[in-house]
């Protein structure tokens, strides 16, 4: 009973990722709006009722391919972090830029569903939530240990934040203990100047523009480094 449970659950776990690769194709031709089950059954060979046992319906598949690009960003961010001396404070965070650039670059479609213009009609569940604060997660850490070592002394060039912003630097402030709404606020700063340069990159904003793109980028994230103060 136990061997055929397991023999039906890799057969399902096969099926459900040579899905979700069909689907992947379909976003590079097509878009998130023209995603279609339908579509993916008949490049697969199935019928289309057979399809919906995996997937009910259209935005549950469009979940599963923001849940498994979240966290792929995710675990490149990691893997780059955990490749860095743990005192390395500006190196950790310029080799997690790199990663966030480098899979947007190799992932273009999968980067736009996860960072480019809602789907209409689609509403993220909570299942994503997790998948995607994975990143957030590892800059939050590198700025809570830079301040706990005494390498984190942003410059004096921005004015104090509103008192109006105090409760959201609260929540925020979850993946950085302790430190200032001065520092959460320059967080955000540069985790959205991070996405903003890519963005820009991957979508056409600096084309016939910007020629040598990885070396603006690298000062980019310099000078973002600098501005919230981290330090070496």
């Amino acid at each position: 009973m136990n061997a055929s449970r397991t023999a039906r659950e890799r057969v399902r776990a096969e099926l459900i990722q040579e899905i979700t690769t069909i689907a992947r194709r379909q976003l590079a031709t097509e878009g998130a709006s023209g995603l279609s089950l339908r579509a993916v059954a008949r490049d697969m060979g199935m019928v289309s009722s057979a399809i919906y046992r995996y997937f009910p319906s259209r935005d549950d598949l469009l979940t599963a391919l923001i849940v498994d690009g979240y966290n792929a960003v995710g675990e490149v961010v990691e893997r780059a972090d955990a490749a860095c001396p743990r005192d390395d404070f500006t190196g950790r965070w310029l080799a997690v830029c790199r990663a966030v650039r480098d899979w947007a670059l190799a992932h273009p479609h999968e980067y736009a569903l996860l960072y480019g213009s809602p789907v209409p009609g689609y509403q993220a569940p909570v299942d994503t939530i997790a998948p995607a604060t994975r990143d957030t997660a590892v800059f939050g850490a590198i700025i809570a240990e830079a301040h706990r070592a005494g390498r984190l002394s942003p410059p004096p060039v921005c004015p104090e934040p509103p008192v109006a912003i105090a409760a959201d630097a609260e929540a925020v402030r979850a993946l950085m203990p302790d430190v200032s709404d001065d520092v959460v606020a320059r967080a955000i700063t540069i985790w959205t100047g991070l996405y903003g340069i890519v963005n820009f990159e991957l979508f056409g904003q600096f084309d016939n523009v910007i020629t040598h793109r990885a070396e603006l980028f690298e000062h980019n994230m310099a000078c973002l480094a600098a501005f919230i103060g981290l330090t070496g």
